[in-house]
């Protein structure tokens, strides 16, 4: 008899337990993220669910199923503004699992994939709606290789006839008029990029403040003051709670043929020891300390948190054109780089604490555009739990986006580009006085150092350059011998 008992208690166990495993998954919570050009549905889930997801016509919808799911999130609280979502409904579907239906107002290009726990979320299954014709990004591509490709375009190579030999092309009299053009005197285009957004909040302070809502807020600041600026016109890489992929953004800044980029961030660190602001600029050979690069590895892991792919590579070409093509397209932009980045450090240095004296170095990938001088501001610290308190106060905001425009302002307006306003101020209401020197062509920097009679070193230091780079147009000061 105890034999029949525990053989009894056996089969019932082993009957027992693959219902235990069996339990449905939950939604706990649904959110949406409504960009210009697509919305993100977030579904956050108890455990791993297998989705399908199909169109339906007349009148258009996008149907997600969840097998072995269920919904336990309040649908009819989501904020559909801005999206291509009219309505959403749920429902037990047939056989078993989860139906939700979404109507929709437009056309959309459906995909969706499921994501694995992260350090901020559990299990997700993410849908974006993608607007046909109105991507932010059509196909991006290496940003060194279309500048390669743009260089190949505007190559002017005289045609070839069919015996091999060069015809000449003529210039008419007509075409020397036309190009003779008014000053275009355009304004600089100053790209700001507000880090992180929409399924990726970024660092989150010990009070809950998160760094996107502070990128945000300082990114806003620093738009209105360009705005306000002559001679120049703002670009927000996002202007919404929507994740943008961090190649993506780099390559929205080169189609709006931005003249700056800075990316402004809020981070924090494991330890609630470091403070101050900080002012990065791309390294080519990694970070050049452990704290900036713990934060570069901290960025870059983004697109994992956002889920999309962000890599930047050059893995199809051999070393040495590796290094050639780096070496061509970024030592001029990471030298304006540093320039500018020493002036809105200073300018920063002027509003709060620092916690570097100098411009850092990392491997970011948001600054990996070669053509573009890049920047990315780390506002303060928000593990700091004084500095959290600050950099939620509106007028310190104020302040540290003052200081940014500050700095990039004063050094646009020492050095504008060729085709811009400030250019053609310079050029028409400022004369050169006997301590400054506008570049000709031709000129080296130790030409014009032994011209004035002073050294390169002095010059460099004089004009805050961090190479022997100079361009045709650009005013030096000329120090004191």
């Amino acid at each position: 008899m105890i034999r029949t008992l525990i053989r009894g208690l056996l089969v019932a166990t082993l009957l027992w337990l693959p219902l235990g495993g069996l339990q449905a998954a939950e939604v706990e919570n649904v959110r949406l993220w409504a960009a210009p050009d697509h919305a993100r549905l977030v579904f956050d889930l108890t455990s791993p669910a297998e989705a399908n997801v199909f169109g339906l016509d007349d009148p258009p919808r996008l149907v997600i199923d969840l097998d072995d799911s269920r919904m336990a999130a309040k649908v009819d609280e989501i904020d559909l503004a801005g999206s291509a979502i009219s309505r959403v409904r749920t429902g037990a579907r047939d056989g078993g699992g989860l139906r939700v239906v979404l109507e929709l107002e437009r056309d959309v290009e459906p995909r969706h994939f499921t994501l694995a726990p992260n350090d901020q979320y559990g299990h997700r299954l993410v849908v974006d709606l993608e607007y046909p014709g109105e991507s932010a990004v059509e196909d991006p591509i290496d940003p060194i290789e279309a500048m390669i490709r743009e260089q190949e375009i505007a190559a002017s190579r005289p045609s070839v006839d069919s015996s091999g030999s060069q015809e000449r092309v003529s210039t008419e009299p007509s075409e020397a008029l036309q190009q003779a053009q008014p000053h275009p005197k355009r304004d600089i285009i100053i790209a700001i990029d507000p880090g992180h957004g929409g399924e990726d909040p970024g660092a989150i302070g010990p009070g809950g403040t998160r760094e996107k809502d502070v990128a945000m807020e300082i990114s806003r600041r620093l738009q209105r003051l360009v705005e306000e600026a002559e001679g120049f016109r703002p670009v927000m890489i996002r202007d919404g709670d929507y994740y943008v992929g961090l190649r993506q953004r780099t390559q929205i800044a080169r189609d709006q043929k931005a003249d700056f980029f800075v990316s402004i961030h809020a981070d924090a660190f494991t330890s609630p020891q470091p403070h101050g602001s900080a002012v990065y600029a791309l390294s080519q050979r990694g970070a050049s300390s452990e704290t900036a690069q713990w934060l570069a590895e901290s960025e870059n892991r983004a697109d994992l948190i956002g889920g999309v792919d962000g890599n930047l590579s050059l893995k199809d070409k051999d070393e040495v054109l590796r290094g050639v093509l780096l070496d061509l397209t970024m030592t001029a932009t990471l030298n304006d780089s540093l320039a500018i980045g020493g002036q809105v450090l200073d300018q920063l240095g002027q509003v709060n604490r620092l916690h570097r004296n100098r411009v850092e170095q990392a491997g970011f990938r948001v600054l990996k555009s070669p053509d573009i001088p890049s920047l990315l501001v780390e506002a303060g610290f928000l593990s700091n739990p004084e500095e959290e308190r600050r950099l939620r106060d509106p007028e310190h905001q104020q302040k540290l986006a003052r200081a940014v425009f500050s700095g990039v302002q004063d050094h646009f307006r020492r050095n504008p580009p060729p085709a811009s306003l400030l250019a053609w101020q310079r050029d028409n209401d400022r004369s050169t006085g006997g301590n400054e020197y506008r570049i000709q062509p031709g000129d080296t920097l130790s030409q014009v150092a032994a011209r004035h009679n002073v050294s390169t070193s002095q010059l460099r230091q004089a004009n805050e350059l961090n190479g022997d780079v100079i361009r045709v147009g650009q005013v030096l000061r000329i120090p004191r011998s």
